[in-house]
């Protein structure tokens, strides 16, 4: 369908890395149709368009949610509004009856967004269209950088594991994947454009090939013939699905960086059995010993809910200190957040705001007491590091090493997209570090 005039998009994109990277395909779409050029977050442009791609991870995800939807129909009463994602595909109805909401879409019609715009555009046709969760199949190719250098390429979409405090399975479908010749097509295409560094992402790409027949370790063992491609990372992946072979593979693999992501979510097994998780803490020690074992320069990030019912302080302590004896470098810590239609809400143990809280800041204390041991391991060494684009023309451009420290350096436009060796000097209050370039 041509369009004589180009319309201008705005996305606001909350949540998870898979999010962003969906966002970014509907931006590349509607620019192939020459339907809408997309307007730069801070930019003071007018836009036309204005598509939402929801989070509804937590209570706190589903409140900005609607203040985002909201705050954009009174600012920009003209433009087109179109929801979709996991807030959309959980609450469509109540979205829908928000007054200046145009389009809701529930993540089985995320590929379809632009059709949807097409047809609003040629009669204003509204729509609501969201596929009960037991009913979504379809997957929805994505390989994005948006305005990073890293790409981030969509594996697996959907989850099968019904965790007593998670809503994602009812957002998200069932598991299911792309195909391996697939995947690797748009591996090489990324290498055409130029880039240098892949993420995996998906929503449990441990399940990787459930319905293909696949295994996730020959999806990698491909990945890694690319050639063009310098680096991948795995994105968050559960530790029981983890494979000994993947990290054995990964650690003498020609692309892959020493760079885990695992979610554990509590150091108790008694929380852990509340939470419905899939292994125990030991299984979880287990991996993480061995990633230190093969790779002992790794970055290891781990996933922490405090506060959750059942959590006493008993078991807030256990966790607390199984967690620090781990060795792992950063901690990505959330509070417990009440989700209609789970499991955990007949837990009976209930945790106040205030302990949450204190329990946050517990961990965060210890997650940036460890990553600061772990960066100054490598103060006055040299590591490679792949340089990104500063934003709106800075003078300072930032990249991470190898095993994902984030590193500072005056900007050289010639190591833009270029993995150099950089020496680090200095650690930040925000945890990076200023490094200068070695000499070749």
């Amino acid at each position: 369908m041509a369009h004589e005039v180009l319309h201008k998009v705005k996305f606001v994109t909350l949540g998870c890395k898979l999010n962003f990277s969906e966002s970014a395909t509907i931006g590349q779409q509607l620019q192939e149709r020459g339907i809408a050029t997309t307007v730069a977050p801070r930019s003071s442009e007018v836009p036309d368009i204005c598509v939402v791609n929801t989070c509804s991870v937590t209570a706190l995800a589903d409140r900005k949610c609607r203040q985002h939807i909201r705050s954009l129909i009174k600012r920009y009463p003209k433009a087109l509004v179109v929801v979709t994602g996991c807030y959309a595909q959980l609450q469509g109805k109540s979205i829908a009856e928000i007054p200046g909401v145009d389009i809701v879409l529930g993540n089985e019609q995320k590929g379809d967004v632009v059709d949807y715009i097409e047809a609003w555009l040629a009669n204003k046709q509204s729509a609501l269209a969201i596929t009960p969760h037991k009913d979504i199949a379809r997957f929805s190719p994505s390989c994005q950088c948006g305005d990073r250098t890293r790409y981030f390429l969509k594996v697996q979409d959907g989850c099968d594991y019904y965790c007593s405090y998670c809503t994602i399975p009812l957002a998200r479908g069932r598991s299911r994947s792309g195909t391996i010749e697939s995947l690797v097509a748009q591996a090489r295409d990324v290498a055409d454009r130029g880039g240098k560094e892949i993420v995996i992402t998906g929503v449990n790409i441990g399940d990787f090939g459930k319905n293909t027949g696949e295994r996730f370790i020959d999806l990698l063992r491909a990945l890694d013939q690319v050639q063009g491609i310098e680096r991948y990372r795995i994105s968050s992946i559960e530790p029981d699905l983890l494979d000994d072979e993947v990290i054995d593979w990964c650690a003498a693999s020609r692309a892959f960086m020493p760079h885990f992501h695992i979610p554990l979510q509590s150091g108790n097994n008694e929380v852990l059995r509340l939470m419905r998780r899939h292994y125990n803490r030991e299984l979880f020690a287990a991996k993480v010993e061995r990633i230190h074992r093969v790779m002992p320069h790794s970055f290891i990030g781990v996933d922490v809910m405090v506060g959750t019912r059942g959590e006493t302080p008993e078991c807030f302590d256990d966790s607390l200190h199984f967690i620090a004896s781990l060795g792992v470098q950063h901690l990505h810590v959330f509070p417990y957040s009440e989700r209609p239609g789970t499991m955990a809400l007949r837990i009976p143990y209930i945790v106040d705001k205030a302990t949450r809280d204190m329990r946050v800041a517990l961990m965060m204390e210890l997650s940036d007491k460890q990553q600061r041991e772990f960066i100054e391991r490598y103060l006055g060494s040299e590591r490679p590091v792949l340089f990104e684009q500063p934003p709106h023309g800075g003078k300072v451009m930032h990249g991470f090493t190898d095993n994902y420290i984030r590193v500072n350096t005056p900007y050289c436009p010639r190591l833009v997209n270029t993995v150099a060796q950089a020496r680090l000097i200095k650690i930040n209050d925000d945890l990076s570090v200023d490094a200068e370039i070695a000499t070749p």
